[in-house]
């Protein structure tokens, strides 16, 4: 293979071993879920710390009850049993209140127990609420009970109760248990939901799409591997339309640049003996002017001419045909001075049959390659001549002229290939400058301009048709490195 041969089937992109190929569908369920379950902990967390707050309002406002039953009590206080069923009922070891500035403790114990925490609920905000429920569940418990104040109701400035962690902590874990299973529920359904859902809507869409190209990529030139466009009105439907149209455009250029390699490879076949031909009977013309008839001398020119055309016609589509244009070789050439070559080898004057006038600046210096703008000339004067015969054959009233101008428009240098003929018909318009699509006169073939075209854009310049309303003029524009000497 050549170093600048490329071989799209020599591309290959291996998949990484060990890891496991996940279709769309099974990554959107799981990124579905997993969002779900972390929405779900976000809930979790302000949830449990919510239910421990509640948990131990709940104590706390029994142990109000049973400060209340305390105040009622007579002064040689409550009947013997009676502080321990009220702290079993509270579920509590301890309980103090602070009543006209006077304290009243209900304890199981004669002395207060020590212990581990104090949680103030008059004062705890929700984040502090949240970590110490966190804490509660994630470490060990403690083996000391725990102090909880809260505000009191009624005459009691506060009131206070020294409990267990225990019961507290299995509360909060079977809270959190029952809480996972409604998340882990509503987590099915909304990811199987959402799943189906997006499904219907994307992934069945695009595995579509996917399968379409994968299969017009094995057979590109068949119409019936163009994608059918649904009536979705979304971005969907969209790309689906577009697909198609690329498809469409694709499998055309594809069937029209297959057909013209296979024409192409004929006619530079056809060419190469029909050029050799041409050149055995020019040779054999060159005698016609040497015969004593007169007649057959007059004739002569015009046929040598006519060889001369068809051969150059021949060589120039066998160089069309080639791979690329070789890269300019760039030189310092008068711009005057070659247009004047190229006239006299089409046999124009001033006073023939198709005038003839140079106005290209005599100091007009160009770097360009001199034998590929040679034949930029020759296509485009080649292809006045041609329109401004056939002007003459129709006796418009208009004497045939032909007019090459030329010179500097800011950086850029410019020519001007103007004629008075018909003009550029409207149908070679839009594809003026592609071969065997653009020809401007009937019968062409287009080639003259297209090769104009290609070498054109090798020097870095652009060529096109300049509005006129008369006859047709092309402007060749030659950017940078150009210089009037």
């Amino acid at each position: 293979m050549a170093k600048n041969d490329f071989d799209p089937n020599s591309l290959s992109i291996s998949q990484p071993r060990g890891l496991t190929r996940l279709g769309l569908s099974a990554k959107l369920l799981i990124l579905t879920t997993l969002f779900v379950m972390l929405a779900e902990m976000l809930v979790y967390l302000p949830s449990v710390a919510n239910f421990r707050r509640n948990w131990l309002n709940d104590r706390l406002a029994a142990a109000q009850i049973a400060v209340l039953v305390l105040e009622g009590a007579p002064n040689d206080g409550l009947p013997e049993g009676s502080e321990e069923r009220l702290l079993a009922g509270v579920g509590a070891r301890a309980i103090a209140a602070r009543v006209g500035g006077a304290r009243r403790l209900l304890s199981i114990d004669a002395m207060p127990p020590e212990v581990a925490q104090t949680i103030d609920l008059r004062t705890q905000g929700w984040l502090q609420s949240i970590r110490e429920a966190v804490s509660m569940l994630f470490r060990p418990a403690y083996r000391m009970p725990i102090r909880v104040v809260g505000q009191a109701v009624g005459a009691a400035d506060f009131v206070e109760l020294v409990i267990d962690e225990a019961p507290l902590r299995r509360a909060m874990l079977k809270f959190s248990g029952n809480l996972l299973l409604i998340s882990l529920l509503i987590s099915a359904l909304s990811a199987g939901v959402v799943y189906f859902a997006l499904n219907w809507l994307i992934v069945t869409p695009i595995r579509h799409l996917a399968a379409n190209v994968m299969e017009f990529e094995n057979d590109p030139e068949n119409p019936y591997r163009i994608i059918t466009p649904s009536s979705r009105a979304d971005e969907v439907g969209e790309a689906e339309r577009a697909l198609a149209r690329m498809q469409a455009t694709l499998a055309s250029d594809l069937r029209a640049k297959k057909h013209l390699a296979e024409l192409g490879l004929a006619v530079s076949k056809i060419n190469h003996d029909l050029r050799n031909m041409l050149a055995a009977a020019q040779l054999m013309s060159d005698r016609l002017t040497e015969t004593r008839d007169a007649k057959i001398r007059s004739f002569a020119p015009r046929l040598i001419a006519t060889l001369d055309r068809a051969i150059e016609f021949c060589q120039a589509t066998l160089a069309y045909g080639r791979a690329a244009e070789a890269t300019p070789s760039l030189r310092e050439v008068v711009l005057r001075r070659l247009v004047a070559e190229q006239a006299e080898l089409l046999g124009l004057s001033e006073n023939g049959a198709v005038g003839f006038a140079n106005e290209v600046p005599p100091g007009l210096i160009a770097s360009v390659d001199p034998d590929q703008m040679a034949r930029v000339l020759s296509n485009l004067m080649r292809n006045a001549i041609r329109a401004l015969d056939d002007a003459a054959a129709e006796e418009n009233g208009r004497a045939p002229m032909l007019t090459i101008s030329g010179g500097l428009e800011g950086d850029d240098l410019v020519l001007r290939v103007a004629d008075n003929g018909p003009g550029v018909p409207a149908r070679a318009r839009q594809n003026l400058f592609q071969a065997f699509r653009g020809s401007v006169t009937p019968g062409g073939t287009g080639l003259g301009l297209a090769i104009a075209a290609e070498l054109v854009r090798l020097h870095g310049g652009m060529i096109h048709l300049e509005a006129s309303e008369i006859g047709a003029v092309f402007k060749v524009t030659l950017p940078g490195r150009r210089a009037a000497a």
